[in-house]
């Protein structure tokens, strides 16, 4: 299934002894991560770029070899671009924009998740997890090589975790026996199962629906007979399930999803002659295929009450769990880190207040509670609980294949987007009439900008960006550096700057975070204001 560079190298970070393991007492370092999934990387990554030491403990060696997650959104890629990893990302996946939506065998409507141009990401890629975690433990190879202080040590299991007033004490298993270090932070990203947040005795409360889904990742032999879109059928005649999923992966592996329903023997589900009996109906018993991965979930949405506890951080899905439908678990984890980092590592440096760490709490229970609405909305449209509301989806269904009106209230599995920190104590109030999109707490939309793009030079420190507006070229406000990125209209040939960042404003004068959302917006420049913009968005206002 995947190619021989990452089949080789599927012990990404074999067990190593370390130094910590001979020292005479517990070695203590700023920063821990558990788990060296997708969100522990993301953390190294973040927080190595900023130079700040990281040590990922993870009971493996490297990357699984199933399939898990393959959609990452626009977003998720635009944070890996700025971890320097997106770009391969983005040459190694399978772009899509369209999806399809069938009832029986008629299709309702189609939708372009990106109709606007002027992007360096698509809005989304389909790639099996494990490239997608190689190519980041690439890029952490490639910053460690340039003296980034992070590590990543495999077949290191934290056993037991004390949590101490300013600390947190691990006990670490490996082959050669335990160990003890100590961390100023610990960043959970041990997965939805979270042994972490069970040491700690933390609740993790929600939903399980129940309904079950039967995934099988095929390779088709031959030409293929579906395009390269996300199709989803309500009740398909030609297959075996109340509703089914088909999305196209790199390597000509295809992704399907049949729901199966509750009460299903799960063993026999799984058995390779069944799971071929519902891709022949599916399929046509003419198309021959491999079967490359199968396995079976339940739609779940879950959260922790808060993620943060103390010097002790939670992420992706030890945080927040949802289902699949909507693609919200990689990507939204992602967004967890991409607010998270810049914090920690302002605090770490003394340059923010304990409290901005707060803020990571706030706004991610935001982000969780909101990705948690809609998949539960998607979940009780692909699977109605009583007549009324299958009546209620049929109708819905059968009025969207000839009225637009209705298109919207079909609800597939709505897909990923970013989170928009409205409320959030960091914004400053918006002093600027233009576009919804880029309020404060929004994350800015790319703009291109000749050969380059927008995103890719704002980077991770905080930036004024100014459009047709004088300003001095860098602020320093409370310990923080903000340098300007200078823009003008005049050269902007395709009017998406202005039409994206002004609108019918004439000028404007953006602050922006470190993970690019929007602190601030003015008209023009107003050092005092900009000042006490950069003292909020940093927790000391």
């Amino acid at each position: 299934m995947f190619d021989d560079r990452y089949t080789l190298a599927y012990k990404l970070y074999p067990y190593e002894r370390s130094a910590d393991q001979d020292a005479d007492t517990p070695v203590r370092h700023p920063v821990v991560v558990m788990g060296g999934g997708p969100i522990g990387i993301a953390t190294a990554l973040d927080l190595g770029l900023q130079g700040i030491p990281v040590v990922v403990l993870d009971d493996h060696e490297g990357v699984g070899m199933g399939s898990r997650a393959i959609c990452f959104a626009k977003r998720c890629l635009e944070i890996a671009d700025r971890y320097g990893c997106g770009e391969p990302m983005l040459d190694k996946g399978v772009v899509w924009n369209v999806g399809k939506v069938f009832h029986k065998d008629d299709k309702v409507f189609e939708f372009n998740l990106l109709p606007e141009e002027g992007h360096k990401y698509p809005a989304f890629i389909n790639m099996q997890q494990p490239y997608y975690e190689s190519f980041q433990i690439e890029r952490l190879r490639e910053i460690q090589a340039k003296g980034a202080p992070v590590e990543i040590r495999g077949k290191n299991r934290i056993d037991n975790v004390e949590v101490k007033d300013d600390h947190v004490v691990l006990t670490v298993s490996t082959p050669e026996g335990p160990y003890t270090i100590e961390a100023d932070w610990l960043v959970g990203c041990d997965g939805a199962s979270s042994p972490l947040r069970t040491m700690m005795d933390l609740e993790f409360t929600g939903k399980v629906f129940q309904d079950s889904f039967l995934i099988a990742d095929i390779k088709m032999k031959g030409d293929s007979q579906f395009p390269t879109e996300r199709w989803f059928w309500f009740e398909p005649t030609h297959g075996q399930g109340a509703s089914t999923l088909l999305h196209k992966q790199p390597d000509d592996v295809w992704r399907v999803d049949f729901q199966i329903g509750w009460d299903v023997d799960r063993k026999e589900e799984m058995k390779e002659e069944n799971i071929r009996a519902r891709l022949d109906a599916f399929l046509g018993k003419d198309v021959d295929y491999d079967m490359v991965w199968s396995s079976i979930y339940t739609f779940q949405c879950k959260r922790m009450e808060n993620f943060r506890h103390g010097c002790v951080f939670f992420a992706g899905d030890a945080a927040h769990q949802v289902s699949p439908f909507g693609a919200r678990g990689a990507n939204s984890g992602m967004q967890d880190i991409d607010n998270l980092g810049w914090k920690l590592g302002l605090v770490i440096n003394g340059k923010a207040p304990d409290s901005l760490l707060d803020t990571y709490n706030t706004e991610r229970v935001h982000g969780a509670d909101e990705n948690i609405m809609n998949s539960t909305r998607s979940t009780d449209f692909i699977t109605p609980k009583s007549p009324m509301s299958r009546l209620l989806r049929d109708s819905v269904l059968a009025l969207s294949e000839h009225y637009e009106f209705a298109r919207p209230m079909v609800n597939s599995g709505r897909l990923s987007v970013p989170c928009c920190y409205d409320g959030s104590s960091l914004n400053s109030a918006d002093a600027l009439d233009a576009p919804a999109r880029t309020r404060p707490g929004s994350p800015c939309p790319d703009v291109p900008l000749g050969d380059e793009f927008l995103l890719s030079k704002l980077g991770n420190d905080f930036i004024l960006l100014t459009i047709d507006v004088d300003a001095p070229d860098e602020i320093e406000e409370a310990g923080i550096t903000v340098k300007r990125l200078a823009l003008s209209t005049k050269d902007d040939p395709t009017l998406l700057l202005k039409e994206r960042y002004l609108g019918e404003a004439e000028t404007g004068v953006y602050l922006i975070r470190p993970d690019q959302h929007v602190a601030a917006r003015r008209p023009n420049f107003d050092e005092n204001q900009i000042r006490a913009a950069i003292r909020r968005a940093t927790g000391k206002e």
